[in-house]
This record gives structure tokens, C-alpha cells and sequence, in this order.
């Protein structure tokens, strides 16, 4: 399929950063890539795990419902999971599960003993504990593959949307969650956004996915992006960038891709910090 026009950056070591100037383009070209990790993981490992976050990210999704993705992908082997939940009934409003059903889940013929959300019955903790007991229990099968660098899941895909304040997932800045090297999943009952409660994956479950991808779009998040993908954290912006959570997203043995439109980039025509610009080119 013939890739939509888009500016591509390079910043640090495997990531890649993807610009376009619609929301339209980046379904397309997401849809797309997507659909390549879903074959290649099929391919070598029977299986295609993704994690879902909520927010807007489910909006770009919609390509995947159309021809040729609804007949071409072998929706038979995808697992979904999500990468942060808030701990709300499935059919409250600000759920992620019913965002991603009723904005794709419905609309495509994924098994439903293959989508696993979160227990809305238990409390927060229980409900985290819960999922981190499920996720290891699909590892020990293998359904979900295992980081060669630490005993973390691996999932193939991870998808994420960014906030304004550099948050992924349910990880915010200078919270100590941050800080968490064994726990796969955890909770939190003081989210600066609402609702409170949410459970999340944790940095080194998203660091060990096979490929992560982030979405940010509008003008609002441009200062987030420019301080995540830079390299330079010196300066008045340094305390920031040192605690901003998108900017600890490094794959430790994987890829990660940036989805930003031109508002989301528009700090990065700007030179990184040793002085040189980000290359880009039209593909």
C-alpha cells in the first residue's frame, strides 16, 4: 500500500518519528502499520497482542473497520489488553474498554475471549492485581512472548496517546510510579486528571513491547514532544523533560514510532541539543 505523504524525523536510537498533515493521514498510515505488525507477528508467533490506551486514540482506529483491513487481517489471532483503565464501571463514560468497543471493538471480528479488560468489579488494587495474575498467566503459555532482557511481557504492539502534560498510559509526571521496576501493572488513586482511580502498566512492561507507537495531535502537546524526542536536557526546560513520562519510553529491544500531526510537531523544526536539526524527508 502506497504510504500517505508525511515529514519523518529522526530522534534517538530506535524511534522514528512520523508527521502528517491530517488526522485522516495518520489513520491511514497507523492502520498500515498496524496491519504490518499483526501479520509479522502471526507469522512468527501464532499470536498478535496489543495493548490499547483510551483518550482520542481510539478515533484513529477506524481505518482498521474498512476495506481491506476488516477482510485481510486474521482477526482470529489479535489479543487486546489495554494499557491503562480507569477504575469505573465497563459502561461509565469515561471507561476505556466501552470507548474501544464502541469505537472498534464492535466493528471488527475479534474473539471475545480474546479482549481482556479490566475486573470493574474490585476494588483499584484488587483489579490491578487481577490483570498482572492474567497477563502472566498468558505469558507462562507464551500467548504473550517474554522480554530476552528481563521476565517482563512482550507485547507486539503497544499503542499510546500522549498527553499535553507528557503523560502515557496512566504514568504522570513526577508521580512515583514512575519510579516501579518489578511490577508489571499498578494502580493509582490520586490521577491529576479524573477519575482518580486507574490502574496502568508500569515503564518496563511498555519498554519491553516488540514495538510502541505514540499519538499526539494538536498544539497543546507540541511542548511535550519537543521535550520527549530531544536529546538535550539542558537549559530552563530540563527539570520538565527529566520528569516527563513520554520521554522514558526507550524500547529496550524493540521500536518506537512517533504519530503527531504538524500542530504536535511544530517545536521540532527547532535544533535538538547538540545544535544539529532533525533530519527529515518526504516518502
Amino acid at each position: 500500500m502506497e504510504r500517505e505523504s508525511a515529514t519523518t524525523y529522526e530522534p534517538k536510537r530506535n524511534s522514528e518519528i512520523r508527521v502528517f498533515e491530517s488526522p485522516d493521514e495518520i489513520s491511514t498510515d497507523l492502520a498500515e502499520y498496524i496491519s504490518q505488525i499483526s501479520e509479522i507477528s502471526v507469522k512468527e508467533r501464532g499470536y498478535f497482542t496489543i495493548a490499547l490506551s483510551g483518550g482520542p486514540l481510539v478515533s484513529f482506529l477506524g481505518k482498521l473497520c474498512e476495506a481491506p483491513y476488516n477482510k485481510t487481517l486474521d482477526w482470529s489471532k489479535w489479543y487486546i489488553f489495554w494499557s491503562d483503565e480507569r477504575a469505573v464501571a465497563k459502561n461509565h463514560a469515561e471507561s476505556n474498554y466501552k470507548l474501544t468497543k464502541e469505537g472498534f471493538l464492535a466493528k471488527v471480528p475479534i474473539i471475545n475471549g480474546h479482549v481482556y479488560s479490566i475486573n470493574d468489579n474490585a476494588t483499584v488494587e484488587d483489579a490491578a492485581t487481577d490483570y498482572e495474575f492474567a497477563i502472566r498467566q498468558l505469558v507462562k503459555a507464551r500467548t504473550i512472548g517474554v522480554s530476552e532482557s528481563n521476565d517482563c511481557p512482550k507485547f507486539d504492539l503497544i499503542l499510546l496517546d500522549m498527553g499535553s502534560d507528557g503523560h502515557v498510559a496512566s504514568l504522570f509526571p513526577n508521580h512515583p510510579t514512575l519510579e516501579l521496576k518489578d511490577d508489571w501493572i499498578t494502580y493509582i488513586t490520586d490521577s491529576p486528571q479524573p477519575p482518580p482511580e486507574r490502574i496502568t502498566f508500569t515503564l518496563p512492561v511498555i519498554n519491553s513491547a516488540s514495538n510502541i507507537a505514540i499519538v499526539a495531535t494538536g498544539d497543546d502537546k507540541a511542548k511535550a514532544v519537543r521535550l520527549a524526542v530531544s536529546d538535550g536536557t539542558e537549559g530552563p526546560d530540563a527539570p520538565a523533560a527529566a520528569s516527563l513520562p513520554a520521554r522514558m519510553v526507550h524500547p529496550t529491544d524493540g521500536k518506537l514510532v512517533w504519530f503527531l500531526d504538524k500542530a504536535a510537531a511544530a517545536s521540532l523544526e527547532a535544533s535538538n541539543g547538540d545544535g544539529s536539526s532533525y533530519e527529515h524527508h518526504e516518502y
